[in-house]
């Protein structure tokens, strides 16, 4: 647990600093170079498929087979360093600053009411088209990014890390870091069509799977912090399970209904316009103040996880 305290601090008070290599930079280059030489030397659909199999089992298990074998060479060393290392590699998927300083990057912007900018500071945080919003959508773009990766980016990797602490044979660094490349290897290529199609199916419905219970975790602890668990959940339930993906439209929701906003609607990606189903109520309208209140939210969540597994742990040493 220790290592998994420091590493929130770090994430809390520095982040992911500009221009260090970062780990997904690494699972980056590699999903990108794979998929490239798989796309530019087959058509087979088939192939392709198995070709993404591979992809998606080798990297997450290679991941974190790799950061095993570096913490134990690191710490057989020196134990120092082994700490050390297992604490930056942990603290490195942790998006939790990041994702405060993606909201202040653009929202700075808006406070000088310069739309311009703050739309295109946008577009380095989200995949939708930004350069026709409006204030209030730039405004909801931010929320409903806060929301989304708010499991993928933040109480995701805290629970694949703190299963490890409960499996200290492996550990809570290798854990993260192969959720990590899941995560990494379904935004980069989980998407339903070309070229990404065939190879990115195994790792979208992998991560969905892997995602699924961390994110109903996550959903029930907004509620019970919200104070009203029961009604917020149900209310959730029903915008959840109208949206197509099995995760998004939960993160998402909870966020709505606890805030009282609604998010989803129409949204263009590279000129083609989509449109996902609208969740929660537009009982307030979403300002800086909501967005404040998602982050804190975020944060609440993480801090009340790792009490919660500090009591646990306590139980059953004390058993």
């Amino acid at each position: 647990m220790l290592i998994v305290y420091f590493a929130s601090i770090l994430d809390f008070l520095i982040g992911d600093p500009w221009g260090w290599i970062h780990p997904v930079q690494l699972m980056g280059w590699i999903i990108n170079s794979y998929t490239n030489f798989i796309v530019n030397n087959t058509d087979n659909k088939l192939l392709r498929k198995i070709a993404g199999v591979i992809l998606g089992v080798g990297l997450v298990f290679g991941s974190g087979a790799l950061t095993w074998l570096l913490i134990d060479i690191a710490t057989k060393i020196n134990i120092y360093l082994g700490i050390i290392l297992q604490v930056i590699l942990l603290a490195s998927c942790f998006a939790g600053k990041s994702l405060r300083c993606a909201a202040e990057d653009v929202l700075q912007y808006l406070r000088k009411d310069d739309l311009l900018t703050a739309r295109y500071r946008l577009s380095f945080y989200v995949g939708r088209d930004t350069d026709i919003l409006s204030t209030d959508e730039v405004l909801r773009a931010i929320l409903e990014t806060v929301a989304e990766n708010t499991i993928d980016g933040v109480t995701a990797p805290l629970f694949y890390a703190l299963l490890g602490v409960f499996i200290p044979v492996i550990g809570c660094v290798p854990f993260a870091i192969a959720y990590k490349a899941l995560s990494t290897l379904d935004s980069m290529i989980g998407y339903k069509k070309e070229p990404f199609k065939d190879i990115g199916w195994f790792s979208a419905k992998l991560e969905d799977y892997i995602t699924w219970f961390p994110c109903r975790l996550t959903v029930l602890t907004l509620g019970v912090i919200s104070g009203d668990v029961i009604n917020k959940i149900n209310e959730c339930r029903k915008y959840a399970t109208i949206d197509p993906s099995p995760n998004s439209g939960w993160s998402e929701g909870i966020y709505a209904v606890i805030l009282g906003v609604q998010l989803g609607g129409e949204n263009t990606y590279q000129g083609e316009k989509k449109f996902k189903p609208l969740l929660g109520k537009s009982i307030h309208k979403i300002d800086e103040n909501i967005i404040q209140k998602a982050l804190l939210l975020t944060r609440f969540c993480f801090l009340l996880w790792l009490f919660i597994a500090t009591l646990i742990l306590r139980l059953i040493n004390s058993l």
